[in-house]
Protein backbone atom coordinates (compact mmCIF):
# COMPACT_ATOMS: atom_id res chain seq x y z
CA UNK A 1 0.00 0.00 0.00
CA UNK A 2 1.29 3.47 -0.95
CA UNK A 3 2.36 5.78 1.86
CA UNK A 4 0.71 9.20 2.13
CA UNK A 5 3.42 11.84 2.14
CA UNK A 6 1.24 14.97 2.16
CA UNK A 7 -2.36 15.18 3.32
CA UNK A 8 -4.64 18.17 2.79
CA UNK A 9 -7.93 18.03 4.68
CA UNK A 10 -10.87 20.39 4.34
CA UNK A 11 -8.84 23.32 2.99
CA UNK A 12 -10.85 26.50 2.52
CA UNK A 13 -9.67 29.93 1.43
CA UNK A 14 -11.66 32.84 0.02
CA UNK A 15 -10.59 36.13 -1.49
CA UNK A 16 -13.60 38.35 -0.97
CA UNK A 17 -16.46 36.38 -2.47
CA UNK A 18 -14.23 34.11 -4.56
CA UNK A 19 -13.65 30.63 -3.14
CA UNK A 20 -10.11 29.69 -4.16
CA UNK A 21 -10.27 26.55 -2.01
CA UNK A 22 -13.65 25.11 -1.14
CA UNK A 23 -13.09 21.95 0.90
CA UNK A 24 -9.94 20.47 -0.67
CA UNK A 25 -9.17 16.91 0.46
CA UNK A 26 -6.11 15.36 -1.17
CA UNK A 27 -3.47 12.84 -0.26
CA UNK A 28 -0.19 12.86 -2.18
CA UNK A 29 1.43 9.44 -2.25
CA UNK A 30 5.13 8.98 -1.67
CA UNK A 31 7.02 8.61 -4.94
CA UNK A 32 4.22 9.63 -7.26
CA UNK A 33 4.02 12.30 -9.96
CA UNK A 34 0.67 14.01 -9.43
CA UNK A 35 -0.58 16.43 -12.08
CA UNK A 36 -3.05 19.20 -11.23
CA UNK A 37 -5.13 20.46 -14.13
CA UNK A 38 -8.05 22.85 -14.45
CA UNK A 39 -9.05 26.17 -15.99
CA UNK A 40 -7.43 29.44 -14.97
CA UNK A 41 -8.76 30.66 -11.63
CA UNK A 42 -9.72 27.18 -10.43
CA UNK A 43 -7.42 27.38 -7.39
CA UNK A 44 -4.46 25.29 -8.56
CA UNK A 45 -1.72 27.76 -7.63
CA UNK A 46 -3.59 28.64 -4.43
CA UNK A 47 -3.19 25.01 -3.34
CA UNK A 48 0.56 25.16 -3.96
CA UNK A 49 0.80 28.46 -2.10
CA UNK A 50 -1.05 27.05 0.91
CA UNK A 51 1.09 23.92 0.93
CA UNK A 52 4.34 25.89 0.81
CA UNK A 53 3.40 28.55 3.37
CA UNK A 54 2.79 31.52 1.07
CA UNK A 55 -0.91 31.53 1.95
CA UNK A 56 -2.69 30.36 5.09
CA UNK A 57 -6.05 28.62 4.67
CA UNK A 58 -9.13 29.99 6.44
CA UNK A 59 -9.95 26.44 7.51
CA UNK A 60 -8.56 22.94 7.21
CA UNK A 61 -5.15 21.37 7.78
CA UNK A 62 -2.11 20.25 5.84
CA UNK A 63 0.15 17.53 7.21
CA UNK A 64 3.46 16.31 5.86
CA UNK A 65 4.99 13.02 6.96
CA UNK A 66 2.31 12.93 9.63
CA UNK A 67 3.18 16.35 11.07
CA UNK A 68 0.98 19.45 10.83
CA UNK A 69 2.54 22.21 8.70
CA UNK A 70 -0.49 24.49 8.29
CA UNK A 71 0.52 28.13 8.68
CA UNK A 72 4.26 27.49 8.92
CA UNK A 73 6.56 29.94 7.14
CA UNK A 74 7.91 29.06 3.67
CA UNK A 75 11.44 28.77 5.05
CA UNK A 76 10.32 26.41 7.82
CA UNK A 77 8.47 24.27 5.30
CA UNK A 78 11.57 24.05 3.10
CA UNK A 79 13.50 22.79 6.13
CA UNK A 80 10.88 20.05 6.55
CA UNK A 81 11.66 18.77 3.04
CA UNK A 82 9.21 20.57 0.74
CA UNK A 83 10.39 22.80 -2.11
CA UNK A 84 8.65 24.55 -4.98
CA UNK A 85 9.24 26.22 -8.30
CA UNK A 86 7.23 29.14 -9.65
CA UNK A 87 5.48 29.75 -12.95
CA UNK A 88 8.05 32.48 -13.61
CA UNK A 89 11.60 31.21 -12.89
CA UNK A 90 13.11 32.85 -9.80
CA UNK A 91 16.73 33.29 -10.88
CA UNK A 92 19.45 35.81 -10.06
CA UNK A 93 19.70 37.16 -13.58
CA UNK A 94 23.10 38.79 -13.15
CA UNK A 95 24.67 35.50 -12.01
CA UNK A 96 25.64 32.45 -14.03
CA UNK A 97 23.65 29.22 -13.93
CA UNK A 98 26.31 27.58 -11.75
CA UNK A 99 26.33 30.51 -9.36
CA UNK A 100 22.54 30.38 -9.04
CA UNK A 101 22.58 26.72 -8.08
CA UNK A 102 25.53 27.26 -5.69
CA UNK A 103 23.51 29.95 -3.92
CA UNK A 104 20.63 27.49 -3.52
CA UNK A 105 22.98 24.82 -2.15
CA UNK A 106 24.38 27.28 0.40
CA UNK A 107 20.91 28.33 1.53
CA UNK A 108 20.44 24.83 2.98
CA UNK A 109 23.09 25.80 5.55
CA UNK A 110 21.35 29.08 6.28
CA UNK A 111 23.86 31.08 4.24
CA UNK A 112 22.14 33.91 2.38
CA UNK A 113 25.21 36.00 1.53
CA UNK A 114 25.55 36.35 -2.25
CA UNK A 115 29.33 36.08 -2.01
CA UNK A 116 30.18 33.17 0.32
CA UNK A 117 28.73 30.36 -1.85
CA UNK A 118 30.65 31.63 -4.86
CA UNK A 119 33.96 31.32 -3.01
CA UNK A 120 33.55 27.93 -1.33
CA UNK A 121 34.54 25.02 -3.59
CA UNK A 122 32.14 22.61 -1.88
CA UNK A 123 29.07 24.57 -2.92
CA UNK A 124 30.38 25.01 -6.46
CA UNK A 125 31.18 21.29 -6.73
CA UNK A 126 27.67 20.29 -5.66
CA UNK A 127 26.20 22.82 -8.08
CA UNK A 128 28.23 21.34 -10.96
CA UNK A 129 27.02 17.85 -10.06
CA UNK A 130 23.41 19.01 -10.16
CA UNK A 131 23.93 20.77 -13.47
CA UNK A 132 25.35 17.58 -14.94
CA UNK A 133 22.26 15.65 -13.83
CA UNK A 134 20.03 18.27 -15.45
CA UNK A 135 22.08 18.35 -18.65
CA UNK A 136 23.03 21.98 -18.08
CA UNK A 137 26.83 21.67 -17.87
CA UNK A 138 27.22 23.34 -21.25
CA UNK A 139 25.59 26.54 -19.98
CA UNK A 140 27.04 26.54 -16.44
CA UNK A 141 28.96 29.76 -17.11
CA UNK A 142 26.09 31.50 -18.95
CA UNK A 143 24.32 34.35 -17.21
CA UNK A 144 20.72 33.57 -16.35
CA UNK A 145 19.43 36.55 -18.30
CA UNK A 146 20.85 35.03 -21.51
CA UNK A 147 18.97 31.69 -21.23
CA UNK A 148 15.99 30.59 -23.28
CA UNK A 149 12.83 29.71 -21.38
CA UNK A 150 13.43 25.97 -21.35
CA UNK A 151 16.90 26.37 -19.83
CA UNK A 152 15.54 28.90 -17.32
CA UNK A 153 12.91 26.43 -16.16
CA UNK A 154 15.46 23.66 -15.74
CA UNK A 155 17.87 25.95 -13.88
CA UNK A 156 15.05 27.14 -11.60
CA UNK A 157 14.04 23.59 -10.76
CA UNK A 158 17.70 22.59 -10.28
CA UNK A 159 17.82 25.29 -7.60
CA UNK A 160 14.77 23.74 -5.93
CA UNK A 161 16.33 20.26 -6.09
CA UNK A 162 19.50 21.71 -4.53
CA UNK A 163 17.46 22.11 -1.34
CA UNK A 164 17.20 18.28 -1.24
CA UNK A 165 13.42 18.11 -0.92
CA UNK A 166 11.43 14.92 -0.59
CA UNK A 167 8.42 16.70 -2.11
CA UNK A 168 8.63 19.22 -4.96
CA UNK A 169 5.68 21.30 -6.13
CA UNK A 170 6.03 22.86 -9.59
CA UNK A 171 3.72 25.57 -10.90
CA UNK A 172 3.44 25.16 -14.68
CA UNK A 173 6.96 23.85 -15.40
CA UNK A 174 6.38 24.04 -19.17
CA UNK A 175 4.81 27.52 -19.23
CA UNK A 176 6.56 29.66 -21.82
CA UNK A 177 8.69 26.76 -23.06
CA UNK A 178 8.74 26.30 -26.83
CA UNK A 179 6.56 23.42 -28.01
CA UNK A 180 9.59 21.72 -29.55
CA UNK A 181 11.37 21.71 -26.16
CA UNK A 182 8.53 20.78 -23.80
CA UNK A 183 8.88 17.01 -23.81
CA UNK A 184 12.67 17.16 -23.47
CA UNK A 185 12.37 19.54 -20.51
CA UNK A 186 9.84 17.36 -18.69
CA UNK A 187 11.73 14.18 -19.58
CA UNK A 188 14.79 15.66 -17.86
CA UNK A 189 12.78 16.76 -14.83
CA UNK A 190 11.12 13.37 -14.46
CA UNK A 191 14.41 11.49 -14.77
CA UNK A 192 16.25 13.63 -12.21
CA UNK A 193 13.38 13.62 -9.70
CA UNK A 194 12.74 9.89 -9.94
CA UNK A 195 16.46 9.14 -9.57
CA UNK A 196 16.51 11.33 -6.46
CA UNK A 197 13.29 9.69 -5.18
CA UNK A 198 11.52 13.05 -5.03
CA UNK A 199 7.72 13.04 -5.03
CA UNK A 200 6.34 15.65 -7.44
CA UNK A 201 3.13 17.64 -7.74
CA UNK A 202 2.90 19.79 -10.86
CA UNK A 203 0.33 22.17 -12.31
CA UNK A 204 0.14 21.67 -16.06
CA UNK A 205 -1.93 22.87 -19.02
CA UNK A 206 -0.44 20.59 -21.68
CA UNK A 207 -2.47 17.39 -21.67
CA UNK A 208 0.19 15.50 -23.68
CA UNK A 209 2.66 16.18 -20.85
CA UNK A 210 0.08 15.11 -18.25
CA UNK A 211 -0.78 11.90 -20.07
CA UNK A 212 2.85 10.93 -20.54
CA UNK A 213 4.35 11.78 -17.14
CA UNK A 214 1.63 11.80 -14.45
CA UNK A 215 0.83 8.78 -12.29
CA UNK A 216 -2.41 10.45 -11.19
CA UNK A 217 -4.34 13.54 -12.23
CA UNK A 218 -6.38 15.85 -9.97
CA UNK A 219 -8.87 18.09 -11.73
CA UNK A 220 -9.51 21.45 -10.07
CA UNK A 221 -12.77 23.30 -10.67
CA UNK A 222 -13.95 26.37 -8.74
CA UNK A 223 -11.78 25.59 -5.73
CA UNK A 224 -12.77 21.92 -5.58
CA UNK A 225 -11.36 18.63 -6.82
CA UNK A 226 -13.79 17.52 -9.53
CA UNK A 227 -11.98 14.30 -10.47
CA UNK A 228 -8.97 12.28 -9.31
CA UNK A 229 -7.39 9.17 -10.79
CA UNK A 230 -5.07 7.72 -13.43
CA UNK A 231 -4.51 9.90 -16.53
CA UNK A 232 -6.23 7.53 -18.93
CA UNK A 233 -9.35 7.41 -16.78
CA UNK A 234 -9.54 11.10 -15.90
CA UNK A 235 -8.65 12.55 -19.31
CA UNK A 236 -11.22 10.36 -21.06
CA UNK A 237 -14.04 11.52 -18.76
CA UNK A 238 -16.54 13.46 -20.95
CA UNK A 239 -17.08 16.12 -18.27
CA UNK A 240 -13.33 16.71 -17.91
CA UNK A 241 -12.89 16.84 -21.68
CA UNK A 242 -15.70 19.35 -22.03
CA UNK A 243 -15.04 21.59 -19.04
CA UNK A 244 -11.27 21.41 -18.64
CA UNK A 245 -9.37 20.00 -21.60
CA UNK A 246 -11.48 21.82 -24.18
CA UNK A 247 -10.92 25.13 -22.37
CA UNK A 248 -7.18 24.62 -21.99
CA UNK A 249 -6.49 23.46 -25.53
CA UNK A 250 -7.99 26.69 -26.79
CA UNK A 251 -6.44 28.93 -24.09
Amino acid sequence: MSEVLLQASGLRLAFGGVKAADGIDLGVMKGEFLAIIGPNGAGKTTFINMTTGYLRPNAGEISYEGQRITGMSPRAIVKRGIARSFQLPQLFLEHTVEQNVALAVASRDGIWSPLTPLLRPGYRDEARDLLERFGLTGIADTRADALNEGARKLADIAMAVALKPRLLLMDEPTSGVAASEKMDVVETLARVLREAKVTAVFVEHDMDVVERFADRVAVWSQGRIAALGPPGEVLSDPAVQREVIGIERHA
